[in-house]
Order: C-alpha cells, then structure tokens, then sequence
C-alpha cells in the first residue's frame, strides 16, 4: 500500500506519472488517449500513479518554450471520468496558484474519508501572479482534511545556488508534507549533494527524514533535450556531448537514468535515507513513451537486486 509505505518511510517506491491530455481535444480524442494510457500502466505494477497539473511557466524562463503551451484537463477530473480502471492510488498535483481559496477549498473537502494522495506545487517564480500562495493551500489542507497524504516538490538544482533545498523540504514537513518528488534529474552530483546536506541535517537535528522520490525520464531526441533544459533539468555537459553525439540518443538516455539510479540508490542506503523513483516521459512520440516503461521494469529490478 502506498499509504503506509510513506508512512513507514520506506526505500523502494516507485510511481509513473502522466499528463493529461490537452484541454482542446474533442471527447473521443481524450477517450483514446486515455485508454492507451490505461493499457500501458495498469501491467507495469507501480505504487502510484503522479497526475500532474500543468502552468504556464513563461515568467520563469527567458528562452521561448520549445513546445508551445496548451492548458490540459484537470487532473482530478481527469482521473475520476477517465482512468476509473486503474485501481492504483492516484497522486493529484495541485498548482495551488490557479485556484481561489472556494475552489481549492471544495476539491480539498471532496471525499475526506477516502485515502488521497497530493502535491501542491507552488508558482513557478516570484513574477507569477496566484489566486492562491502556497502557505495558504497548506493551511486550508490542514485545517479542512487532515488525513490528505500530502507531497512537496524538491528541486536538487536550486541546491546549487541557494544550498538550503534541505531547510525548504524540512519547513514543508512542518506542514504536512510526507513525502516529495523531485523534478526530473540527469546531474548525479546535485542530486547527491543534495541528499548529503539533508541527511546530516536530519541526523545532527534528530529529525526524520521523509522519502525522496527522484523523477527519471529518457530523452529521445534533441528535441525533448533542449524542452528538458528549458525546464531548468541540468544535463552535465558531458551527458549532453554524449547523447547529442550518440547514434541512437534514445538507448542511451535510458542506460545513463539507470546508472544514476543505481548509484543514487547505493547512496541512500548507506546512510538509510528513504528514497524512491518516479518514471515519467516528457515526449508523447511512442518511442520515449516506451522506453519510460521499460524505465519502470528496469528500475524494479535495479531496487529488487539492491534490496535483497
């Protein structure tokens, strides 16, 4: 059960996560997609399954989106009209920044009894203008359904230059948060860097730590490489220089996420800090789609071995 293995703060969850389809589609289009997405998912035997709520993030980044962006359906909507066949728990994210307090506040209330999954993401940057802040999304949480199992997001590169990702995810604990998913990482050594200063942090404060769910996700074309940096993912210079030089980017991407894998989890348990691994494609091409669930079974494997 997912509840009780953030409860327990387990090593080893593993979770797949979607986008829904673009809020233009027509009915049957989102139907189609949907089912494929059924078909994919249900055989692959996750923990959960991460729904992601799309913003806009055009004050963040300079640079022109490389795929322009489309509004999608609402996660919540989404898997309670289209994915009642997949019986795996559900992880809601919230952008807690496009909702005003009545309408967080009803979602927020909506089958209180039932055990529900969420992670509020806040705005993408100070520049953003939010119907909602993020401290206030914790605070109705709290106050209207105490028993939401409640997710943050961490962020290893902003480590880099702030250094105090590991203080962020603490206050957030004070929260509520149980758990957090990182956004998607190819550079090892922020990861680590990152897992390090939380860990001794923890270990000189005697505080729990809570799992650390890292995103994976293969890059199957220069394409999906340059969205990937416009995201803010780093891809160290000579990953970049060796997918961008590979004969089939693809292939590799995937065998680099593995050996990340790997080594991030040897890490971890050495020092017994709870981690995880969220599998995702930022591409819809069928390809990369693919890979992300042969990402899925490889890393089951990887965690299985580990844990023996």
């Amino acid at each position: 059960m997912l509840k009780d293995k953030i409860l327990n703060r387990e090593t080893g969850i593993i979770t797949y996560a979607i986008t829904p389809p673009k809020l233009n589609n027509l009915h049957q289009k989102i139907v189609e997609i949907s089912q494929k997405q059924v078909e994919r998912i249900k055989n692959i035997d996750v923990d959960g399954l991460i729904i992601y709520d799309i913003q806009d993030e055009i004050d963040r980044q300079k640079e022109k989106r490389p795929f322009p962006f489309i509004e999608t359906l609402d996660p919540a909507l989404y898997n309670e009209e289209y994915l009642k066949n997949l019986t795996v728990p559900k992880i809601i994210y919230r952008c807690v920044g496009k909702y005003d307090e009545n309408q967080f506040s009803k979602w927020i209330k909506s089958d209180k009894d039932s055990d529900r999954f969420s992670v509020f993401v806040g705005a993408s940057s100070s520049k953003q203008e939010v119907k909602l802040k993020l401290s206030e999304a914790y605070r109705i949480s709290e106050q209207l359904n105490p028993n939401l199992i409640l997710g943050g997001v961490v962020i290893p590169e902003r480590h880099v230059t702030h250094k105090d990702e590991h203080i962020r995810i603490i206050n957030k604990v004070g929260k509520g948060c149980k758990f957090f998913v990182s956004q998607v990482i190819y550079n090892l050594e922020n990861s680590k860097n990152f897992l390090s200063d939380y860990y001794y942090y923890c270990k000189n404060n005697n505080i729990e730590m809570k799992p650390i769910i890292f995103t994976i996700t293969p890059c199957g074309s220069k394409k999906t490489l340059q969205f990937m940096k416009w995201l803010g993912i780093n891809v160290p210079k000579w990953m970049e220089n060796d997918l961008m030089n590979s004969q089939d980017i693809l292939h590799k991407s995937v065998s680099l996420s593995e050996n990340i894998v790997e080594e991030l989890l040897d890490f971890a348990l050495e020092k017994d800090i709870p981690v995880g691994f969220n599998i995702e494609s930022l591409s819809i091409r069928k390809v990369e789609i693919e890979a992300s669930i042969k990402l899925v079974k490889d890393i089951k494997s990887i965690i299985e071995k580990r844990l023996k």
